[in-house]
């Protein structure tokens, strides 16, 4: 064995990457870094070893080079306006090796940046496919929608084409009802590159469903009606991810009271009752903003509920006999273990409650799905390209010839690479 000794000797000039130690050191997130620091392929063949590739075995080149491909189609069809896929040097569309982008991205110099700012850019898509593609709760995606859906089912009923959320003695009548039964590929990487986290296990939306009542009121009713049936409560609801613009609870409470004596002596369903009181929370609430999702228009308002539900595995799901759901710390505690009880996780959905006024500010306006997707789309565009290359393909923009044939070829490129991958699923 070779002795060792204290040295700080180098082949190369002795020099620190701060910017690269820098976002070790501080949690900087991957999408947000203009470069890496591998100095050749060997290096970015250990990087690709680290990362969870043994490029020894014969899928994992192939499994890059798809990935490569639906990347580089994504940002065509999501960022580039029609003909400036023709910006992306010929290098990075189609490499020889795919790997060889890692080293693109690691240089720098006036000959090397446009390699560089591209390489990073189709990289960033890569790494947010990679965590889709490698995420263990979206590979059991359909067990899981049918646990959930199977304890929603139980207090949404519909009788005449008309939906209605119950339990025990409480029957709110819906004015609609929508069910989220998978987020689109395409959606789930918008969403992981526009999020400073940047994990797919970050994407709570995957699930969920939204129930739209004519008040306010009645949207806190509901919230009753679910804590009673125990879909709701204070141990299983995200409570960092809980948000609510709908409702002041202070002057609802003040409002509640005052009226509690009339809605139980209701014999009917007290809908015009509900809409008065509706009125005078309006007139007492104060603004409920919110300023953790800048994407949200001015004026969407609704209670979001992120709700942890435990999913059962059983065997045949897991390819091999059930294991216990946590380890135990001796003999006796390993004896008290049920040893054919199934494998258990946390899955979080979304439970959104809106009135109609505030469902038909969202259809339109600043407010609408549309201007919020428009908003993520462009908040995903710059943190994938970057201000540097943004400036770049502005500088080159007028290069560009106006034909669209190519954009709509990797349009379709997109297309089929999602297919094949909902496909595979």
């Amino acid at each position: 064995m070779t002795e060792l000794h204290a040295s700080l000797k180098s082949a190369h000039k002795f020099s620190l990457n701060w910017g690269y130690l820098n976002a070790i050191a501080s949690g900087v997130s991957a999408i947000d870094l203009g470069a890496l620091a591998l100095r050749n392929l060997h290096d970015a063949r250990q990087f690709v070893l680290e990362y969870g590739f043994d490029l020894e075995q014969p899928a994992a080149p192939a499994l890059i080079r798809r990935t490569h491909k639906e990347a580089l189609a994504f940002i065509v069809c999501s960022f580039l306006e029609p003909g400036q896929e023709q910006l992306i040097p010929p290098e990075v569309r189609e490499p020889a090796d795919p790997l060889q982008l890692l080293v693109y991205a690691s240089h720098r110099g006036l000959h090397a940046d446009a390699l560089r700012m591209w390489s990073c850019a189709v990289l960033k898509v890569m790494h947010g496919i990679f965590y889709i593609d490698n995420n263990l709760k979206l590979r059991h995606f359909n067990t899981i929608r049918e646990q959930v859906f199977a304890s929603l089912d139980e207090v949404i009923r519909s009788e005449d084409g008309h939906y209605f959320l119950t339990h025990g003695d409480t029957c709110l009548p819906l004015l609609h009802f929508d069910r989220k039964n998978n987020k689109g590929r395409n959606s789930i990487l918008l969403k992981l590159l526009h999020k400073a986290g940047y994990l797919a296990a970050d994407v709570y939306d995957h699930l969920g469903v939204r129930m739209i009542f004519n008040t306010r009121f009645e949207c806190l009713l509901a919230l009753q009606t679910l804590q009673r049936a125990h879909l709701l409560s204070v141990t299983n609801v995200d409570s960092q991810r809980t948000r609510n613009t709908l409702l002041d609870m202070e002057a609802a409470k003040q409002v509640f009271c005052k009226y509690r004596p009339m809605l139980e002596r209701s014999e009917e369903y007290p809908a015009q009752l509900l809409m008065r009181m509706d009125d005078e929370l309006l007139a007492l609430s104060a603004q409920q903003t919110r300023a953790d999702n800048p994407h949200s228009g001015e004026g969407f308002n609704s209670i979001q509920v992120t709700v942890r539900k435990m999913i059962h595995l059983h065997a045949d799901d897991v390819g091999g006999s059930s294991v216990p759901i946590f380890a135990a710390q001796d003999a006796a505690a390993q004896e008290s273990v049920e040893p054919d009880y199934d494998v258990g996780f946390f899955f979080e959905y979304e439970i959104q409650l809106m009135d109609k006024a505030s469902h038909d500010r969202s259809l339109s306006g600043p407010a609408s799905h549309d201007a919020y997707k428009k908003r993520q789309i462009e908040t995903a565009r710059i943190r994938v390209f970057g201000r540097e290359l943004l400036r770049w393909i502005a500088g080159h923009a007028a290069v560009v010839p106006a034909a669209t044939a190519p954009a709509a070829s990797a349009a379709d490129s997109a297309a089929a690479a999602v297919a094949e991958h909902s496909a595979a699923a």
